[in-house]
């Protein structure tokens, strides 16, 4: 009875995640398909004749631009929320700081609030500062969106650490900010990793800050790449789906070198 109750979730969980895989799959396969074979009666669900054209038309249209100003954007936001993040979360959990339950609520809402919100007010601030049209403008609103939920994160995960391990490393010797180096930080890896990653995510598959903060087209990212496809290409969907292939490899290839760092970071999060 076990066993068939095991096999049934096992099947179930792999209908879901085909389900939930194919979309990813049809994208791909298409990017390979000829116009006519996309638009065709009878779908196909393998490419009859495998075609690289729709990739070489993509290389040709500025794809490594877009695709060096996604790294670079969605690199130093990453970069930017941790290094904010991990020190005020740690604050957070380990400090007596007069008004926090206040800021963590503020951290909470913060997380509610529509991106559609901010454009306005940080367009006005980029504009003062002459941050418009630089990487800088969509960096920093990422890494503002990024940090309040990254303090939330890591704060829970920070508050299930004993502090006898700080006691112990105060009696060797540490200061506070070498036992935070030398101690938190390490295990708090995994959590870190997480919230790296999350960051990373969302700041790459950011369209409507550097559409919105950069009119130089030189220094959009993929996602804005195409968005200008969709109009420019028309109905040449096999063009449009090879601009996805390339923007959606580097999260696949990203979440498949850190997927035991990712749900190590989860479970021990959930966990603490």
């Amino acid at each position: 009875m076990q066993r068939r109750k095991e096999w049934m979730l096992n099947s179930l969980g792999i209908l879901f995640v085909l389900i939930f895989l194919f979309p990813v799959y049809w994208m791909i396969i298409t990017a390979f398909k000829s116009q006519s074979e996309i638009f065709q009666s009878t779908p196909t669900f393998w490419p009859k004749d495998f075609q690289f054209t729709s990739f070489i038309d993509i290389f040709k249209d500025n794809v490594g631009q877009y695709f060096l100003n996604s790294f670079m954007i969605a690199g130093l936001a990453t970069i930017l929320v941790l290094v904010l993040a991990v020190p005020s979360a740690y604050g957070l959990a380990r400090f007596k700081v007069k008004g926090k339950n206040p800021m963590i609520l503020l951290f909470l809402v913060t997380q509610m609030l529509p991106a559609t919100v901010i454009l306005t007010p940080l367009f006005i601030v980029f504009n003062n500062l002459s941050l418009l049209n630089t990487y800088w403008g969509p960096v920093l609103t990422c890494a503002t969106l990024g940090v309040p939920f990254s303090v939330l994160i890591l704060r829970t995960f920070f508050l299930g650490i004993p502090k006898e391990l700080e006691e112990a490393a105060s009696i060797d010797g540490c200061g506070r900010f070498r036992t935070f180096i030398r101690v938190i930080v390490p295990i708090s890896y995994p959590s870190i990793v997480v919230c790296a990653a999350i960051s990373f995510f969302f700041s790459w598959g950011d369209l409507i800050f550097s559409m919105t903060f950069n009119r130089n087209q030189d220094l959009w990212p993929l996602t804005a790449g195409i968005y200008n496809a969709i109009g420019r290409y028309g109905i040449e969907w096999n063009d449009l789906m090879a601009f996805a292939t390339v923007s959606v490899l580097p999260v696949i290839v990203i979440f498949v070198i850190l997927q035991k760092q990712l749900v190590k970071g989860l479970v021990s999060g959930s966990i603490k």
